[in-house]
């Protein structure tokens, strides 16, 4: 007797398809978190930002002699200036993508785009933080990135050395941050260094004399998105997206760069009301260019600037990871 089975009558459907999208990778943005947040305002001319800032003066510790008016001392000024540039990028939907997909294409083409703007400010602030002229080599003997080795990781000697020029240099330990839900307000943590490390530095790092991992904080109140433990007065904070020398190493090694820095150490610049923008033009909306309602876009656009506002609040350590 001959049996009719699937092979003799495929599936009706062949793949049942599930409506619940799966969640994108993406790294956690940390570079901009502690900067000085500076806006300029709309309309003021060429979008450059100048900040300033007055030297100390060197302790009077000379006695007065009687009845002689001493020389004196003159103010200096130090300035800084940064230029706002603007980024930005587009997704084209067509209508027949939009009016035959199950799935929601514009919601999640804006998010796409979100986690993208988020990404493209991230990496320009880390690229700049990295770019400091202060810097700690691992390895014996070793002045700069090419003689970093495979096998010089990350140790405690290093991150000291790097918390004792800080506080030579007179940096503050910061004590606010800005609060990622809103890009713009600060919440309060525990005074410390941050430290900004890749993954592949934390495992290392947990083999450190003196790590503490969160879990065992006094108090686990204040622990900060992305935050994996403490070395000395450093709270290193963690992302895939942290700086990465590829292939520059001794041995065509990869280098990585653990930042760590003060308080004002670095700031942002935006122009008020071009911060952010989302964009989005609907079918139709380009006139004569789109004469049959084919295409629609939804981008973004930023104005944005990163600086470095004083290299002496802000170092790093420059060393491979254990393979």
């Amino acid at each position: 007797m001959g049996n009719t089975t699937r092979a003799q009558i495929p599936a009706e459907v062949n793949v049942f398809y599930d409506k619940t999208l799966l969640m994108r990778a993406v790294p956690l943005f940390i570079h901009a978190r502690w900067a000085q947040v500076r806006d300029i305002p709309r309309k003021a001319g060429t979008a450059t930002i100048k900040f300033r800032r007055y030297g100390n003066l060197s302790a009077a510790t000379t006695a007065l002699s009687e009845g002689v008016t001493p020389t004196g001392s003159s103010l200096s000024v130090t300035d800084i200036t940064a230029t706002v540039a603007q980024y930005g990028d587009f997704v084209t939907i067509t209508d027949v993508l939009d009016y035959e997909s199950e799935d929601p294409i514009l919601m999640e083409t804006a998010e796409i785009l979100g986690d993208q703007m988020g990404d493209t400010i991230d990496q320009i602030t880390r690229d700049i933080l990295a770019a400091g002229t202060s810097a700690f080599f691992a390895g014996t003997g070793s002045t700069q990135t090419s003689h970093v080795n495979t096998g010089d990781v990350i140790t405690d000697v290093l991150i000291k050395k790097a918390v004792r020029l800080l506080k030579n240099n007179k940096a503050k330990k910061i004590s606010r941050m800005i609060n990622a839900d809103t890009g713009i307000n600060t919440t309060p943590i525990n005074a410390c260094f941050i430290g900004l490390v890749h993954p592949n530095t934390t495992y290392d790092l947990k083999g450190v004399t003196g790590w503490v991992p969160v879990e065992k904080y006094a108090s686990t109140k204040t622990i900060m998105d992305g935050e994996v433990g403490a070395v000395d007065e450093v709270r290193f904070v963690e992302s895939p997206n942290a700086k990465v020398l590829t292939g520059q190493g001794e041995s065509s090694n990869d280098v990585y760069a653990t930042i760590i820095f003060g308080a004002e150490a670095y700031g942002t610049t935006r122009v008020s009301g071009e911060a952010v923008k989302n964009i989005v033009k609907p079918l139709g909306s380009a006139g004569t260019d789109d004469p049959l309602d084919q295409r629609a876009t939804s981008g973004w656009k930023i104005t944005f600037v990163a600086k470095i506002l004083n290299n002496d609040f802000i170092t790093r350590i420059e060393h491979a990871v254990s393979a």
